[in-house]
C-alpha cells in the first residue's frame, strides 16, 4: 500500500514504469485523475480502482465480466460524497 499512497500523493512516475502490487498482484497503472485522487491499475481483463479522500483509500477490484466504467464510476461518487462530508 505504501506506493499506492505514493501514487495519490503525486509520485506516479515509477507506478507507471513499474505498476503497483497489491496483494501479491502486479497491476498496469493506466490513468489518474481528479489531482491524484483516483488510479486506475489493470491486469488483463481485471482491474481496480483507488480512490483517495481525507481519511481513508478506498480499493475497489473488478473481474471479467464486470465493466470497468461501472466500478470507476461508483469509486468515484463515493470518493466525491466523502470528501464532501469531510471524511
Amino acid at each position: 500500500m505504501a506506493e499506492v499512497k505514493k501514487g495519490l500523493d503525486g509520485a506516479t512516475d515509477s507506478l507507471y514504469a513499474n505498476g503497483l502490487h497489491i496483494a501479491g498482484e502486479r497491476y498496469v497503472l493506466t490513468k489518474v485523475e481528479d489531482d491524484n485522487k483516483v488510479l486506475y491499475a489493470r491486469k488483463g481483463k481485471d482491474g481496480l480502482v483507488i480512490g483517495k479522500t481525507v481519511q481513508a483509500i478506498i480499493v475497489a477490484r473488478y473481474v471479467d465480466p464486470m465493466i470497468a466504467g461501472n466500478t470507476a464510476e461508483t469509486v468515484q461518487k463515493l470518493v466525491d460524497y466523502l470528501v464532501k462530508v469531510g471524511y
